[in-house]
């Protein structure tokens, strides 16, 4: 702990400042701890090949276990992802910013790598004022939750400099996180929305705005279980080998993964699901 220096955002003063230096780190390819409204998450540039190699080291993982992906803008939607289905415009207009993630097929156009993610990206908004800062600054984000993977999440910004040291530059403290519970990670590139993990979100909830996700519209499940990505989102989880989102919430991550044509997702585990799409957890 005394190797690391965390910048106290609570003053809105200081903040701006903190701000700056985090946005400089991301665009250097370093890495950066923010909190999220899960649990703290690690991000990188998601553009950025060299930085989401870092993230992935730095928590101990594979790129079969690729970050969900956080946006500061629901307009960022259409420009990352493709084959939007009206429920799932519906279900974001409602719950984002907040503890949803959406695994959906990437932009083919898009240049990056965010590991083995078989054509689709785990999406977030998280609900934290910090967090949306950065996103409308710097884009799109690579976040994962803030652990080493196998560990518990890290729901203050201690916890998260704990276990990942020096591998990280800057450490955003916005103060303890609602975690442990990750986001919820629903799946969109199959013919009917499937939900990966119930999260902070109930499925009544979801249903409440797509009826196809209340269990009893749900497919039955067999043997497999789809991977899911970790979150951090806290974001909730991150995603499996399709690419699922994750969400910096627990190590679960919970947060997106595939079964066979389906991402897994990675949100926090926690939060540490990786999902094919991005989901890990935050």
């Amino acid at each position: 702990m005394s190797e690391v220096l965390l910048r106290d955002c609570s003053d809105a003063g200081a903040r701006a400042g903190h701000l700056d230096e985090a946005v400089k780190t991301l665009a250097s390819g370093q890495l950066v701890v923010l909190p999220t409204d899960t649990v703290y998450g690690i991000a990188a540039d998601a553009f950025t090949p060299k930085a989401v190699s870092a993230l992935l080291r730095a928590k101990g993982r594979g790129r079969q276990m690729p970050p969900p992906v956080l946006i500061g803008d629901v307009r960022t939607l259409d420009g990352l992802a493709t084959e939007i289905p009206q429920a799932v415009r519906d279900l974001v207009a409602e719950f984002w910013p907040g503890p949803l993630t959406v695994i959906l097929t990437a932009q083919p156009s898009l240049h990056w790598d965010l590991g083995e993610t078989h054509g689709t990206v785990a999406l977030r908004m998280p609900d934290d004022e910090v967090a949306l800062a950065l996103l409308r600054r710097t884009g799109p984000l690579a976040v994962s939750s803030a652990n080493k993977t196998g560990q518990d999440s890290a729901t203050t910004c201690a916890d998260a400099a704990e276990q990942l040291g020096r591998a990280v530059k800057v450490y955003l403290d916005g103060g303890a996180t609602p975690g442990p519970v990750p986001s919820t990670i629903v799946d969109a590139t199959g013919a009917q929305l499937r939900i990966v993990r119930e999260g902070a979100l109930t499925a009544e909830e979801l249903g409440s705005i797509a009826p196809e996700l209340l269990p009893e519209n749900q497919p039955v499940e067999v043997d497999e279980e789809p991977d899911q990505p970790d979150e951090a989102d806290g974001d909730e989880g991150d995603r499996d080998s399709h690419g699922a989102p994750g969400e910096p919430e627990a190590d679960e991550p919970s947060t997106d993964e595939p079964s066979t044509d389906e991402p897994s997702t990675d949100e926090p585990s926690t939060e540490d699901t990786d999902t094919t799409g991005g989901a890990t957890q935050p």
